[in-house]
């Protein structure tokens, strides 16, 4: 058997209810909790695990072909949707896995089934989840290929990279570094966009792990474009509030702390939710699988991307608030200067008269 499962994650909002939502959904979808099967309990934790949704069945034709997708979705109580697309040949070699995903690589053909399936959910969804903020043509896409059967004589290079080439042994080494394997009947290749899984057992736990992976670093992604558009804004309305009178700059400051504060603490809870979606403990095969998708997906730099610029804005907390401090205090300051001249006026008036 062959398998190809199309992956796309999207943010819709900063928090999902999600005992509610699988209340809301349970009579006109298939839903369930997603758990993981082969380890122990313990050995993998999240808090709140998400809502898996199957969504139907979906056709794309491509070059005259026609091929069946089922289509589910994963919901995260974060505010992330990841819809996936599978397509299963029980009776199929290699040359038919690297054909098909050379059809499809980069996902080509299958925008606007991604597309109408979201306008579904969020359809759903948009009335119950905090801070609703939808950009469909922002997300992060990523492809699981699956044989159940183990060959090492395949280049899986042309199917990882999407494209057949002479690569060079550095592109190689690059390509297949993230390598694991549990035993010697199976083989995990992990890509930056893509992964290869020879298993003849169903890696479900490995597809979901694959996934949330994802799903982490995409919202550390979005949080971080979403956190460089905030400080444009609070740049701009600091410009702006510097042309001002003293007391209206001094408003306007306040203003923009208090916003800067309640952004701030949002990001903050969200992000600490995102960096704690999932902890491998025990399992030391799963951890290293997990550990070795983040590492591909350059995890440890989108974090501390959106570490350092809470920092600056924290920083710039700070110094406005230091401002509006020391505008206060001269403001303080010449209202005893005018009281002292009054007085000074109204002693020399009385001596006067």
């Amino acid at each position: 058997m062959i398998a190809l499962r199309f992956y796309r994650i999207y943010d819709i909002g900063l928090e999902i209810d999600l005992d509610w939502l699988e209340r809301e959904l349970a009579q006109s979808f298939l839903t369930a909790r997603t758990s993981f099967l082969r380890v122990k309990p313990k050995s993998i934790i999240m808090d709140v695990p998400p809502l898996l949704i199957r969504m139907g069945e979906s056709t794309v034709e491509k070059e005259g072909r026609k091929f069946e997708f089922t289509v589910f979705a994963h919901i995260f109580d974060i505010g992330a949707i990841s819809l996936y697309f599978v397509h299963e040949r029980p009776e199929a070699d290699f040359a038919l896995l690297e054909e098909t995903a050379l059809l499809f690589a980069g996902q080509e053909g299958l925008s606007d089934l991604f597309l109408s399936h979201l306008k579904t959910l969020t359809g759903i969804l948009k009335p119950h989840i905090r801070g609703f903020a939808l950009i469909p043509d922002f997300y992060e896409d990523y492809t699981i290929y699956l044989m159940d059967w183990m060959d090492r004589s395949i280049d899986p290079l042309p199917l990882l990279a999407g494209e057949k080439r002479d690569f060079s042994p550095q592109m190689r080494e690059e390509i297949l570094k993230g390598t694991q394997s549990y035993t010697q009947d199976d083989l995990t290749l992990l890509s930056w966009d893509s992964a290869l899984l020879c298993n003849p057992d169903s890696p479900t736990d490995l597809f979901d792990l694959i996934e949330f992976a994802n799903v982490q670093v995409f919202e550390l992604r979005y949080y971080d474009r979403e956190l460089s558009r905030q400080m444009g804004k609070m740049y701009d309305e600091i410009v702006l509030a510097d042309k001002l009178p003293s007391f209206r700059r001094r408003h306007r400051y306040r203003l923009i702390m208090m916003q800067l504060m309640q952004n701030n603490a949002e990001i903050s809870e969200v992000t600490e939710k995102v960096n704690n979606l999932i902890k491998v403990t025990e399992d030391i095969y799963y951890a290293r699988v997990y550990a070795s998708t983040l590492k591909m997906l350059r995890s440890s730099q989108w974090s501390e991307s959106v570490s350092h610029r809470i920092e600056v804005i924290r920083d710039n907390y700070s110094m406005l608030s230091e401002e509006v401090r020391i505008q206060h205090s001269n403001h303080l300051e010449w209202i005893v200067i005018i009281l002292i001249a009054f007085e000074i006026v109204i002693a020399i008036v009385e001596r006067l008269l």
